[in-house]
Formats: C-alpha cells, structure tokens, sequence
C-alpha cells in the first residue's frame, strides 16, 4: 500500500488474473456490434416510427450522439483501468462500496434479464413456423411446456459455449456478426429497390415529417428501443481484462461499435418509412400495425412479393437475439465477479475455470435466468425497464471520471477524455434524460428493485465475514440515494408516463433533469474519496484473492 504521510496521486494497474487476453481488436469490437444488433433492430423500426413518424430518424441519430458522449467517458475509464466488469468497478475505486454495490446492483439485473428476453425473443419468432412453442393466454402470448423446456435449453447452449473460453465465444460471434450484418445490408438495399415511397416523408396526407410534435422525438429514445438497441457498446468495458490491448482496443471498440450500428439503424429507418404500403398508414402512423409474429420486416417483404427474404428475416429472427443472449450469457458472470472482487458479493463467484471463465456466476445467471420464463409483458415494457436500468447503471461512469481527475491526477490516462468536466457533466446529464423520458409507469418499478437490492446488501453485510468485506464507505457514496430519489421524484411529478402526476409539462422536466444533474454531479465529485482511500481500493480489487479458488490460481502460474 501506498504511504499514508505521502498522499498518492498514481497507482499501479494490474490485470485481473486468471482471465485469458485472447479478444482481439475486431473481436471485440463484433462483440459490441453483435450486442446491439439484438431483437432491437427487428422491432426498432417500426415501434419508433409508430411513435414518431418520419422523424423517427432524429431520434435515431439524437440516440447515438448520447450514447456517444456515455461512452467516451467509459473509454478514459476502460483504459485506464482494463479490468472486467469495469462498470461496477469503476465507481468503487472513486466513491466506495456503496456506489459500487448500488451501480453494480442494478448493471446485473438489467444484463440477467437481457439473457431470457432474448432467448423468448428468438421462441417467439420461432413460433411462427412451430406453433407448439407458445400459445395465448388472456391475449398474451406465452411459453408452452414444450416452449420452457426449448428456451432452458438454448441458455444451457449459452452457458456451455462460453464454458469454453472467451477465445471459442468470440469466434462463435464473429461468424453470427457477419451474418446480421448481411442480412441487414440485404434488406436495406432490396426495400429500396422493391419500394421506396418518398412522399412518407413529408407529404400531408401522411402527417408530414413530425405527424406527433416534437416531444415524442425524445420520448421514442427509451420507449421504442432506441437506447436499447445501442446498450451493447458496453462490451468494449466489460470484457477490456481480456483484449489483447485495451489501450488501443477498447476505444476503437466502444465509438465503432455506436457508429457502425447508428449508421445502420438510420439506414433502415429511412428503408422502413419508404418501403410501408401506403394501404397501411390509412390512419396515420400512429395506427400503424403488423400482425406478424416474425416481425414487420418479413411482412413487409412477403406484402412486396419477396417471399424468399420473408424466409431469410424469419430465420435471422431467430439468430440476432439468439447471438446477443449468448453475449450477455458471456457478461453477467464477470459482473457478478467484479462484485465479489469488490468485496459487495460472496467470494464464490470469483471461482475461475482453467479456461479463465467465471463458471460460478455463470450458474447462477443461469438458474436466475430460468426462473424468468414467465409470463411477461410486452417487448416494448420489457426493453423500457432494461433500458433504465442499464442507463441507470451507466450514469455514475461520467462521475467517476471527474473524480478520478481530482483524485489520481498523475494517473496514466492512454486515452484522455478532453475539455475537463464538460463530457463528464454531458453523459452524466444524457443518462438521466434518457431515465426521465422513459416514464414512471416503468422507473417505479426500477426503484423498487433498488430497494430490494439494498435489502440484499443489509443481509451480505449481516451474514458474511466482516473481516472479508470492505466498509461502505458511505460518506462518499450517499450520493447515490440523493441521485435514486431525486430522478424517483423527477419522474413521478414529470410529464412521461402513465400515472405520473404531469406537473412539469415539455421542456420544464428536462430544465429539472439539467437541476438535478448539477446538484448531484457536485455532490458526488466533492465528496469523493481521499487519494489515498481510492489507491486502497484499487490495490485491495487487485489483489489475488484466495478464496478464487484452484482453478484460477493453477491458472495464474501459467501466465
């Protein structure tokens, strides 16, 4: 440990130890591509068009630009720090346990229930052409035995790939990449050829470009799946301990992943709005609607006479959400051993394979998984709560990059993030717009799974080893509970979402996200740890814990 009587302002960065370098830079770059191009890009689309009209394409665009600015802060962080599971980490070196406990919390339950989403996402679609699979319930439609029985399987074929290594996992994505990608390429350009209408984007008998007003422009972003479809960059953090050079790698891969998919969702938005029948927006794009299970691309191809990408959209229908499932089967383990590292978990979940895998958190990722198998709502309520949840967990990266700044000045920074506490302040205020916009109806429910996770935390910290947990370090970390309630009370009061009260019409809510992210981000960054408090978490995350088991430690001797 660093001298107390000397206050340090670098520390020594080591990697985790047992996980395997073998992701190379295109690799991990198609391991965020592969992430986001999920279920979203099936339904994007449409959902958004639906909300928005034409000017859909603004929002599309509007996403990527904030998810740009989240993510430039992640790659000074990623950097910097080349750890896995950066995302619950990071907050921990600068503000503590609690901050990291609170962040941490809620990254893996957004990222486990990604997992089933896909997976049902994939049944779903499947269930076109096998019936068996699912069937209607009340009007929703839900798993059969037979289709519980198919969806534990495919997360068990989840698990075993990535039972395997990171190496084998990342050669498995590519070629699922390169596949999505052709089929995407495939349909923007043969809609285009088929039909393109040019008066849908902006005639009056279709409602012009903005048919809705401006406000829905922001409210798509969470709502449609906007954000949703673009949360995969975060692949370029989680998995930075097991590129081959993170310094240059794990930029390349978070800005290029953003900018390949935003490039192509807009793309295909433009496709959607010019190939949709006139016959269908007979009321409007808000009364637009698609009664196949496939999803409106295939209907759309099958209405134009392309029967054979009919065929080719059901049968990707099924391989995008599969691919993006057996990502995030791939991330949740090493976030939940990124808790255990942190001392906010049991020390089980770092147990490593000889391969380097964290296959305790893999189990349970894929026990909690299964119990997920229920009846959910729909796609669009589900990507909303994931959506938050995931943003939720991203905003305290912005913050820790401020504090960092003023903690570890001297710190080697590879890839330094420019004009001082102007990104940091942007990305911070992007993640709590995004929150707002997503409306109470779906961040009531965020908040309560909050609380629950701080009732796991009391019964970690009444039933373990206190002498094997670090402390809260709460007066650095109470922030997080003025941040949790101030966008709780933002949101209840605010204009978005059934059962808000719709006190703070347009443009007042989001002068009040702007209040808040001030208040907040000058809480935080004035509280933050000491320089010496943030070397002793570093040191202590990095240490070789004993209780990671044979495994890792076998493993530690061959590197």
């Amino acid at each position: 440990m660093s001298s107390p009587t000397s206050p340090p302002t670098k520390v020594k960065v080591e990697l985790d130890r047992g996980l395997k370098p073998d992701i190379g830079k295109i690799g991990l770059l198609f391991t965020g591509v592969g992430s986001i191009i999920g279920s979203g890009w099936l339904f994007g689309a449409f959902e958004a068009a639906s909300l928005v009209g034409p000017a859909a394409i603004i929002s599309w665009i509007l996403g990527a630009v904030m998810i740009i600015i989240v993510a430039l802060n992640y790659a000074d962080l990623g950097v910097m720090f080349p750890v896995a599971g950066g995302v619950i980490r990071f907050p921990h070196y600068s503000f503590g346990s609690f901050a990291s406990y609170t962040s941490g919390w809620i990254t893996w339950l957004a990222v486990v229930a990604t997992v089933p989403i896909e997976v049902l996402a994939a049944v779903q679609y499947a269930s076109s052409y096998l019936p068996w699979l699912m069937h209607t319930v009340d009007g929703t439609l839900v798993l059969t035995g037979g289709g519980i029985a198919v969806s534990v399987v495919l997360v068990a074929v989840f698990c075993v790939i990535n039972m395997f290594g990171v190496k084998l996992f990342a050669r498995f994505n590519n070629v699922l990449v390169w596949w999505k990608l052709g089929v995407i390429l495939l349909v923007i350009v043969v809609l285009g050829i088929l039909a393109f209408h040019p008066g849908h984007f902006h005639e009056a008998r279709f409602g012009g470009f903005m048919p809705q007003g401006v406000g829905p422009i922001f409210a798509a972003l969470p709502a449609a799946g906007i954000v949703f479809s673009y949360l995969g960059f975060r692949q370029g953090v989680e998995f930075a301990g097991e590129t081959t050079n993170p310094q240059k790698n794990v930029p390349f891969a978070l800005i290029g992943s953003i900018v390949i998919t935003g490039i192509i969702y807009v793309l295909l938005q433009i496709a959607f709005i010019g190939a949709v029948p006139d016959s269908m927006l007979s009321n409007g794009w808000a009364g637009l609607s698609f009664t196949n299970d496939a999803g409106p691309w295939a209907e759309i191809a099958i209405v134009l006479g392309a029967m054979w990408l009919g065929i080719i959209l059901y049968v990707d229908a099924v391989v995008s959400p599969a691919d993006t499932g057996l990502i995030y089967t791939a991330l949740s383990p090493r976030l939940s051993y990124s808790q255990a590292r942190v001392g906010n978990a049991p020390s089980a979940l770092q147990k490593l394979s000889k391969r380097g895998v964290p296959w305790v958190g893999l189990l349970v990722m894929f026990v909690v998984a299964c119990f997920m198998f229920l009846p959910f709502p729909s796609w669009a309520k589900l990507v909303g709560f994931i959506t938050t949840g995931t943003v939720l967990s991203f905003g305290s990266g912005p913050v820790t990059v401020a504090a960092l700044r003023r903690q570890l000045p001297d710190q080697d920074r590879p890839y330094r993030l420019p004009g001082g506490d102007v990104l940091p302040f942007l990305g911070f205020l992007c993640a709590n717009l995004i929150v707002y916009w997503t409306g109470w109806d779906t961040n009531w429910k965020l908040f309560l799974a909050v609380a629950i996770g701080y009732i796991v935390l009391s019964l970690h910290y009444a039933f373990s080893d206190r002498s094997k947990i670090p402390p809260l370090q709460m007066k650095s970390g109470w922030w997080m509970l003025l941040w949790m309630g101030g966008l709780a009370l933002l949101s209840w009061i605010g204009h978005y979402g059934d059962g808000s009260l719709d006190l703070l019409t347009f443009g007042w809510g989001e002068l009040g996200a702007l209040v808040l992210t001030a208040i907040v981000f000058w809480v935080a960054v004035t509280r933050r740890l000491s320089p010496q408090e943030v070397v002793d978490n570093v040191e202590r995350t990095h240490m070789v814990d004993p209780g990671a088991g044979d495994e890792a430690e076998s493993t530690n001797k061959t590197q």
